[in-house]
């Protein structure tokens, strides 16, 4: 069961690992040129404008925190605050305080 905070009538913020895990567990992130896997064993597979994705990633305290590689380029360390609106997870950088990008769950 999802237990978040409502921040908008339309968008909760996801709390806990585990309803993270529900969420996205067997389904892939999409957007615009991407496509993601988050494996619960911590990795991130896929690609991105024609690149390959691989990363790792953790549940620290209310923050999806992540280390990835786009092709050879390292994508830096960062903790994000996760909302869902029913049907996009939306990642919001710098533990929510920096910019954010939406993905949908297919």
């Amino acid at each position: 069961m999802l237990i978040a905070s409502q921040i908008s009538a339309s968008e909760i913020t996801v709390s806990s690992r585990s309803d993270f895990e529900d969420l996205v567990i067997n389904k892939k992130l999409e957007r615009f040129l991407i496509s993601l896997s988050v494996t619960k064993d911590g990795k991130i597979k896929g690609s991105a404008a024609a690149r390959s994705v691989t990363g790792d990633w953790d549940w620290i305290d209310d923050f999806f925190c992540r280390s990835m590689l786009w092709g050879a380029r390292e994508i830096k360390y960062n903790c994000q605050k996760v909302t869902f609106d029913g049907r996009r997870l939306r990642f919001i950088s710098d533990q929510g305080k920096g910019q954010s990008a939406s993905f949908a769950l297919r």
